[in-house]
């Protein structure tokens, strides 16, 4: 038994540009009702529509979607963004003394979600509106009307937001200031050593790095005196280690107060979280949130793509991870040997191990961050010099295509315009099949770069920098705000790509899963953050990984059930065990 909900994108949706013959097709005309234009938007009855997907395929801008949802969901709604607008069923439950993660696809109400507990948006049970006592009825009998109470009654919670790139748009002045004025409990000189912050005091936001925007994001947040706390995606632009340095500082704060924490990093929410909720649905459209589960368990089933307990299928196909490692290249036709060399910049060293770059091989870049990884990248893209100019692709005729760490709208265009003057083919079967559907770029094509969010721009950003004509492709994180079946797309894509047009491909990252599945080879860079960096030449993966891990002395095992990397426990006998073997990876439970 199913009943349907009607959505419109309100971004996509273009009335003024729809010519009055596209009415016909809506489900509203063909039952006999009429097509309603509210604030210049389409609005569809969803009492009269029979779903029969007319005016989906018909819609020229796609900003149609007819959904049949399962009747046990019918009266569960929490908030819904107006009349045929997104709709959230169900709220994640803070627990005292346990960290609970919220994991599941972008789109699917996660942020909602973090926005209603932590009392940002009052929830309207997908109505126009609803008062507290209808709310309060709505969660009679669940854990959830306590806090819902409390909520109102003054307690007080603390956000950790998402996008941590606006926070120079909103704050000037330097790190030491706004840590200053966000400390409420006098823990400030703590917090800065645990997330080692101290280089960072004295300069201005606008300077800072990513990972260090990070950090200062987490480290404002729990130094509120709140109640509860809600980080929004902790590990963008983290390296492995501060990734753990986070996750001690997070169960540390769970000990005393409630801890809610959104993230895609499935090993270090493995690693952190003691409960976990799954977000599934159709993005922009609907999401469900689940029951809570044990981790290791509610991983799995996302993984597997299967809810047992609900009955549902989220995914047509499980993620997978290869078992045997590690993984050559096939071809070994060497396309560059670059040399050894040396870069110096703003009292920064690196010293580059030289190396070889085969056809049809993806080359992962791993390391802490400050140690080079990008510079280096940045030298073989030509947008930086060598100390002796020993690296020149150009004079080998080579070309190359880059996409940086930090990206950024620089042109007022629509993305297919955007998309299509790097590479008019862009609309053809071939890259639709191969790069727009599988990363649902199409659905973007008639938004304007500056409207799109990190995630959506960072899709199309990958796209970009593959549909250019080159014969080595860098990308640096590409993992940023992307979700796990995204980085799973991402993957496969530049894996195909990589072996179909015998290109080489150099992507850095900080994501395991991502490293794990894209790669054939690892460069390892190591050194003293912010100082001097050292890369290795191009190692086999399991090389490469036991030298990285070690250097962090960090140790991986794999679930015997999913085969995906987990991250042991520090000190726990699995990892004293591994040390011991200096088997620091690809180890089995």
């Amino acid at each position: 038994m199913e009943y349907r909900i009607a959505v419109v994108d309100r971004d996509s949706c273009k009335p003024e540009k729809c010519s009055q013959e596209c009415l016909k097709y809506c489900p509203v005309v063909r039952t006999g009702g009429e097509a309603v234009i509210i604030e210049d938007k389409a609005i569809i009855s969803e009492e009269l529509c029979v779903g029969c997907g007319i005016c989906i395929r018909k819609c020229p801008f796609k900003a149609i979607s007819i959904v049949g949802l399962p009747h046990e969901l019918e009266g569960k709604e929490v908030h819904r963004y107006g009349q045929n607008g997104f709709v959230l069923y169900n709220l994640p439950i803070p627990r005292k003394g346990h960290v609970v993660g919220l994991l599941g696809p972008n789109g699917t109400g996660k942020t909602t979600a973090v926005r209603i507990l932590s009392g940002q948006l009052k929830p309207n049970l997908g109505k126009e509106s609803a008062d507290w006592d209808e709310i309060f009825d709505r969660f009679a009998g669940t854990e959830l009307l306590d806090y819902l109470k409390a909520l109102i009654s003054g307690i007080r919670t603390s956000v950790k937001p998402q996008y941590i790139e606006a926070i120079p748009k909103v704050y000037k002045g330097k790190a030491r200031e706004l840590l200053e004025k966000a400390d409420e409990i006098g823990q400030m000189d703590v917090m800065v050593e645990k997330l080692e912050l101290k280089n960072s005091l004295n300069r201005d936001v606008k300077n800072l790095s990513g990972g260090e925007l990070q950090r200062l994001a987490i480290a404002a947040c729990f130094l509120k005196d709140a109640d509860f706390y809600f980080l929004d995606e902790v590990t963008s632009y983290l390296d492995i280690y501060q990734r753990t340095s986070v996750a001690k500082v997070i169960k540390e704060k769970a000990e005393d107060k409630p801890v809610l924490i959104v993230e895609h990093d499935i090993a270090i929410l493995d690693m952190l979280a003691d409960y976990v909720h799954l977000s599934y649905g159709e993005p922009a459209v609907y999401g469900v949130i689940t029951h809570p589960k044990g981790v290791r368990t509610g991983i799995n089933q996302y993984l597997r793509g299967y809810l047992p307990e609900e009955n549902i299928r989220i995914r047509e196909k499980a993620i997978e991870f290869d078992v045997f490692q590690p993984r050559e290249s096939e071809l070994e036709n060497i396309m560059l040997e670059y040399p050894s060399f040396k870069k110096t910049l703003n009292g920064f060293r690196l010293e580059v191990e030289g190396g070889e770059i085969k056809q049809s091989e993806v080359l992962g870049i791993v390391g802490p961050n400050a140690t080079g990884k990008s510079t280096f990248v940045k030298i073989l893209a030509g947008v930086l010099e060598d100390d002796e100019k020993k690296v020149d692709l150009k004079h080998l005729e080579l070309k190359t295509s880059y996409k940086p760490q930090y990206i950024k709208a620089e042109v007022e265009k629509s993305v297919a315009a955007f998309l299509t003057s790097i590479n008019p083919m862009v609309n053809t079967s071939y890259y639709k099949t191969e790069f727009l559907k599988p990363l649902r770029i199409e659905e973007l094509m008639d938004r304007n770069l500056n409207d799109l969010s990190g995630g959506e721009l960072q899709r199309v950003a990958i796209i970009a920098c593959l549909l250019r004509e080159a014969d080595l492709y860098l990308l640096d994180e590409p993992s940023a705000h992307l979700d796990v079946e995204q980085r799973t797309e991402v993957a496969r894509i530049i894996r195909r790509f990589a072996l179909n047009s015998k290109k080489s491909v150099f992507v850095v990252d900080h994501d395991i899963y991502l490293i794990d599945m894209i790669s054939d080879r690892l460069i390892v860079f190591d050194g003293e953050p912010g100082r001097k960096g050292k890369s290795s030449k191009p190692l086999n993966m399991k090389d490469g990984m036991n030298r990285f891990l070690s250097n962090l002395g960090i140790t991986f095992r794999r679930d015997e059930e999913t085969k995906r990397p987990r991250v042991n426990k520090l000190n726990s006998r699995l990892d004293r065990e591994q040390k011991s073997k200096g088997e620091y990876y690809y180890y089995f439970n």
